[in-house]
């Protein structure tokens, strides 16, 4: 089977497509032939190193398609089912392996590209506006990359609880995306201005600050987030888009206000099938009822996936970004 994957670290050009056994799937397990991958910073991060990972390794963890074979044990799945998950191993690949405990069905009327372009940034938006913050009616949320494809879905879901935001993206174009999506209002990091984006936030709340700012770029906008924050606010750093965030001294969280700070990572929110699926689930029940939008903004062919990393790191994407097999 064809599998996408890197010898070595370094840039997309890394990403070589290798003709590879894939095994049966062992206890546990479900094998299923990929309709749709995701591609999400996490795959970058261990193309270029910065997470490390056994070598050589197929890249992808996110997918959907349907199970060609179940290994011992499994109940819940069965050959011919539609399913999706955040675990597989190696999902830039034809086909893939995946935990049935980390595996949901698919609804009907949800197709694998939906899927594949729900499930990672959606229930990572659902964590963050649900359990990290728990956003309530009347507070206010600073967004950064709005028009990405957790931001787009991080914006929905934290009005869906009543919530103010404001939201940071990188162009015009993205300006309107983030303000379809229910941001009341928008800020472009990019364009030509006297104003930083935190003196904006902070105009936003009548000078007091943000409740909380849920951050997945990193490095270039961290010191702005804090600025962002009211007493007592959070700072949510879920994400290094623009590099990791440089070490920094837990005083300066004191100096800007009694802040909290925290460094969270979906897969300790769904550490659990009952939570896996109940945050999924909402998700499929969001997209059913028409009051979540899921945006995929590019596909590519899976021997693409070079030119899909080279995209999603130029930050020029919006929504999803797909390879399909």
């Amino acid at each position: 089977m064809l599998a996408l994957r890197i010898h070595q670290t370094g840039g997309p050009e890394k990403i070589v497509a290798d003709d590879i056994t894939l095994p049966s799937p062992a206890a546990g397990e479900i094998r299923f032939r990929v309709e749709a991958a995701g591609i999400n910073f996490i795959d970058v991060y261990k193309r270029n190193g910065l997470y490390a990972m056994p070598l050589p390794h197929t890249l992808g963890q996110e997918a959907a398609g349907i199970v060609t074979a179940i290994g011992a044990g499994v109940t819940d799945f069965k050959v011919g089912d539609h399913v999706a998950t955040t675990a597989a191993s190696g999902a830039y690949a034809t086909e893939a392996l995946a935990p049935a405990a980390q595996t949901v069905a698919v609804p009907k009327g949800v197709s694998s590209q939906l899927a594949a372009a729900v499930l990672l940034q959606g229930m990572t938006a659902h964590y963050l506006a649900c359990d990290t913050w728990p956003l309530k009616a009347g507070e206010t949320a600073l967004v950064h990359a709005a028009a990405g494809g957790t931001g787009l879905l991080l914006v929905q879901i934290a009005k869906k609880r009543g919530a103010r935001v404001f939201a940071t993206v990188g162009s015009e174009a993205k300006v309107a995306l983030a303000r379809e999506a229910g941001a009341d209002e928008v800020f472009n990091l990019n364009a030509d201005s006297t104003k930083k984006f935190h003196e904006a936030a902070r105009a936003f709340t009548g000078g007091r600050g943000v409740d909380v700012v849920y951050d997945g770029i990193g490095k270039e906008t961290f010191d702005g987030s804090l600025a962002s924050l009211r007493p007592r606010g959070m700072m949510v750093s879920f994400g290094n888009a623009s590099g990791p965030v440089p070490p920094f001294s837990p005083l300066v969280l004191s100096q800007k206000g009694s802040l909290f700070f925290a460094r969270p990572t979906l897969v300790h929110y769904i550490a659990t099938a009952a939570e896996l699926r109940q945050r999924s689930g909402d998700l499929f029940a969001w997209i059913a009822d028409g009051s979540l939008k899921v945006r995929i903004g590019a596909t590519f062919p899976l021997t693409a996936a070079a030119d899909a990393h080279r995209a999603l790191e130029s930050r020029g994407t919006t929504g999803k970004v797909l390879l399909l097999p």
